[in-house]
């Protein structure tokens, strides 16, 4: 009986075209909307991932900023330590000549003659000389030198004595010094017009 039922249900369809068609439109509408919703779904993921990305990207993009801000704050720390401490080797090089200048005045409250503590002071004033040139510091030569704008700073012109002292440094106001060739102050001098 239920054989005949589906044979009916064949012979039905085969004897109403119409019915075919409409059935078959009807399979390939419902075909077509599975297929759509399919190819919306990918959409929607392929949103997602790319939503996703660009969060993954921010998130790495704020971590990076947060760092680089971190290496400029530590960078700046750093510099402002080294500045605070960048004489540090020389000051610690002088603490042996200032040693000596308090043994200097103290010998000086009770020294009846001056020439021991003469002595005295001439040796602490070759020890500090030595100290600073052992770092790199240098008397800048001027008397009888030709005027040099790269060492000298000129004060005054007076007439020169003599025609060889023209143009050149007949007396020297303040002593001038380079650290390491490089000139920290200019001797203030007086040149031959």
């Amino acid at each position: 009986m239920f054989n005949k039922k589906k044979n009916n249900d064949k012979e039905e369809n085969i004897m109403n075209p119409e019915n075919t068609s409409e059935n078959t439109a009807e399979n390939v509408e419902n075909t077509d909307a599975p297929i759509a919703e399919a190819e919306q779904a990918p959409e929607l993921s392929a949103e997602e991932k790319l939503q996703e990305e660009v969060q993954q990207l921010n998130d790495k993009y704020l971590r990076l900023y947060a760092e680089f801000d971190n290496y400029k704050r530590r960078t700046q720390k750093e510099r402002v330590e080294l500045l605070q401490t960048a004489g540090k080797d020389v000051i610690v090089s002088l603490l042996p000549v200032l040693d000596d200048f308090d043994r200097a005045l103290k010998a000086m409250e009770t020294a009846a003659d001056v020439a021991p503590v003469k002595e005295g002071i001439l040796l602490v004033s070759t020890k500090l000389k030595n100290t600073l040139a052992q770092k790199g510091l240098k008397d800048v030569e001027s008397i009888s030198q030709p005027f040099n704008t790269d060492f000298h700073e000129a004060i005054t012109n007076i007439p020169a004595p003599s025609d060889d002292l023209k143009g050149k440094v007949i007396d020297e106001v303040e002593k001038g010094y380079t650290l390491n060739d490089n000139v920290i102050r200019f001797a203030k001098v007086v040149v031959g017009a």
